[in-house]
């Protein structure tokens, strides 16, 4: 089976939501099921349909979880000798040679992904277009209206 690349962060993210789900929700849960099922009639019972629902809800959750926590490759890019080359897992500083706009990306896995925060997915259009390149280099990225030339200034390994 093919691994999935993750960083050390978005392995303890996963974690501790998965942790929360075993510790917290299902305990909840199973708690209120008990509660509802006091009430008698299950068929007409909305609390225990609800408590059900949210049941499968959370068992489906731990197992997606621990599903992507068994496909995953952690990477810890602090462990790697730093150099200016980009790879998983590092920040990288790109400067628009269209619009002299500066941007900063980190790059990491599909489920870390959020671009609000400025972490894109390695397989991205940008990532692709700039994983292997160093500092200095110009890279032309695909994009939906057309090219981007960037150059990329700064990369870090945090």
């Amino acid at each position: 089976m093919k691994k999935v690349p993750m960083t050390v962060a978005g392995e303890k993210s996963l974690r501790e939501e998965l942790n929360h789900l075993k510790t917290v929700v299902r305990p909840r849960v199973i708690s209120d099921i008990a509660t509802a099922r006091e009430h008698g009639d299950l068929k007409e019972n909305a609390e225990y349909h609800a408590a059900r629902e949210e049941q499968s809800f959370a068992e489906g959750r731990i197992k997606e979880i621990e599903g992507k926590l068994s496909d995953s490759q952690v990477i810890d890019v602090t462990a790697l000798p730093a150099s200016s080359k980009v790879i998983f897992g590092t920040t990288v500083t790109l400067y628009n040679l269209d619009t002299e706009d500066t941007v900063t990306y980190t790059i990491v896995g599909d489920d870390e992904a959020d671009v609000k925060v400025k972490k894109i997915s390695y397989a991205s259009p940008i990532a692709k277009a700039i994983i292997g390149k160093e500092e200095g280099d110009e890279v032309i990225v695909k994009i939906p209206s057309g090219e981007a030339t960037y150059e990329i200034e700064k990369v870090e390994y945090i």
